[in-house]
């Protein structure tokens, strides 16, 4: 009768089936971030990464039971983790290379850099945990109680290395350390453990029943709850509302946030003053039509503004969801055409297709509920922006802030780390640190007419505005971080 091997320690096996799970889930919130950049941050493109990563999860987990019922998988444990520090490793350059050769939006594209950012540690990883079941089932009477226990700790172990890359590695440290510490920690222990395994030391497993139960509560609620919005969009819940005090007038409600406001009749009539201190901008370009690009459409108030105001202009909305631009057709009297194009589609990639020099006015007004997509505000996408303006354009970017104003400082430093001139506007309490606000960034390679937005806004703007810019704009930025691919944490910047 073969002799059966010898099981871990409880306390070492359990620490086996959290640390590997852990780990798994940390390489899947972290590729999001890596890929973005070269495929945009689109739900494809997150479908792709958290399919791919089940797929490694459930293709590892099949081999390592296959290993596990063949050869003793004391000897097994320590290459795994070995080899998955290897596989994390080399995920960086595979992403960074891979992405420059597979930039865009493609589905095939999208999947494959998934499977470059993820497949690889993850399946190896995935392996860890059948073969430490197989240790722990000294008595079959118990199996239930073993895989029971080992499988809700591997689970804890997701769960808390979700939380923890969310709220705490991401805004402490860039993607790329996140990923080689971790495969710095996965290295060490395969090592350490290696060590350990090959001394005599036999050990039993203490049975502790542990029974994990996973409730999914409310699969149908969606179905059977009130609707908020008037369209659910990939991206958006969605919802118009008219202005009983203004005829004409109608709020796009986006996620529960006031997005935009149209005036049905009146093109020109401005409600959000963010939107008004971008039409005082707008009008110090030289006199006539102009190439506009807007990075993020929303309900399309400045695109009508300047059809409006500046006949013939050549306009370009860069909107990633396409759900809301159908509503903005239906509700807010969109009317493309020839003069006012929409391309649907993440703007960091459609902003890479435009040609060099092609545009007077670049507007970006992109928004995941109240914040900027990280990818949209790196120095990456500034030098691109930079790139598409013309000498004498003007790059007028909306970002909002809240107390102590960690995020819009920033998002300054970013900007003039690719723009020659860099000024700012916002109001003068939301600048002391009184209170949140919209501030709007402007950007140019050539000196900014300042003095025409002053004389502008004083026109167009309701309510008091001040206009930063030189000795008084650095004080305000003060030590900022410049925002970049590799370490942008704009959600936590944003949360103060």
């Amino acid at each position: 009768m073969e002799t059966p091997p010898r099981a871990l320690p409880s306390a070492l096996a359990s620490a086996l089936a959290f640390g590997a799970s852990g780990a798994v889930l940390v390489l899947e919130i972290v590729a999001l971030r890596l890929v973005g950049p070269y495929v945009g941050v689109t739900l494809q493109v997150s479908s792709s990464v958290i399919g791919v990563a089940l797929a490694a999860i459930a293709y590892g987990a099949w081999l390592g039971g296959r290993l596990a019922d063949r050869y003793d998988p004391r000897a097994l444990l320590a290459p795994a983790l070995i080899l998955g520090a290897i596989g994390t490793a080399i995920t960086l350059p595979l992403v960074r290379w891979g992405g420059e050769l597979l930039r865009g939006g493609a589905a095939p594209a999208v999947l494959m850099l998934a499977a470059l950012a993820i497949f690889l540690p993850a399946f190896v990883l995935s392996t860890v945990a059948p073969m430490v079941v197989k240790l722990q089932l000294g008595d079959l009477r118990e199996a239930g109680s073993v895989v029971g226990r080992l499988s809700s700790i591997g689970t804890l172990g997701a769960i808390t290395a979700t939380l923890v890359t969310g709220f705490v590695f991401v805004a402490a440290m860039p993607s790329s350390v996140i990923v080689l510490s971790l495969a710095v920690l996965l290295g060490v222990g395969g090592l350490a453990l290696g060590w350990w395994l090959r001394r005599d030391m036999p050990g039993s497993p203490r049975a502790r029943a542990a029974l994990a139960a996973v409730g999914l509560v409310g699969a149908g609620l969606g179905a059977t709850s009130p609707n908020p919005c008037d369209v659910e969009t990939a991206y958006h819940c969605a919802q118009v509302q008219a202005d009983p005090a203004r005829p004409g007038g109608q709020t796009l409600i986006l996620n529960s946030a006031r997005h935009s406001y149209v005036d049905l009749n009146d093109p020109e009539y401005l409600e959000f003053e963010y939107v008004q201190w971008i039409a005082a901008t707008a009008g110090t370009l030289p006199a006539g039509p102009v190439d506009a690009l807007h990075i993020g459409g929303g309900g399309f108030t400045v695109p009508s503004y300047l059809r409006a105001t500046r006949p013939g202009s050549d306009q370009l909305v860069l909107e990633l969801d396409g759900g809301l631009v159908d509503l903005d057709k239906q509700k807010l009297g969109l009317v493309t055409g020839p003069d006012l194009r929409v391309e649907v589609g993440d703007a960091r990639v459609r902003l890479a297709g435009q040609a060099t020099d092609s545009y007077d006015f670049v507007v970006g007004d992109a928004f995941g509920h109240l914040v900027v997509p990280w990818h949209l505000a790196t120095r990456e996408m500034a030098v691109d922006v930079a790139r598409v303006l013309r000498t004498d354009g003007i790059y007028a970017q909306n970002v909002i802030d809240y107390p102590p104003n960690r995020f819009i400082r920033a998002e300054v430093a970013t900007v003039a780390a690719a723009f020659a001139h860099v000024a700012l506007i916002a109001p003068p309490e939301a600048l002391a640190g009184g209170r949140g606000s919209n501030f709007v960034i402007l950007a140019s390679e050539s000196p900014l007419p300042l003095d025409q937005v002053r004389t502008g806004l004083g026109t167009l703007a309701k309510e008091p505005v001040t206009v930063l810019s030189g000795d008084s704009l650095a004080d305000f930025v003060a030590d900022a971080r410049v925002l970049t691919d590799d370490y942008a944490p704009v959600d936590q910047l944003l949360a103060g």
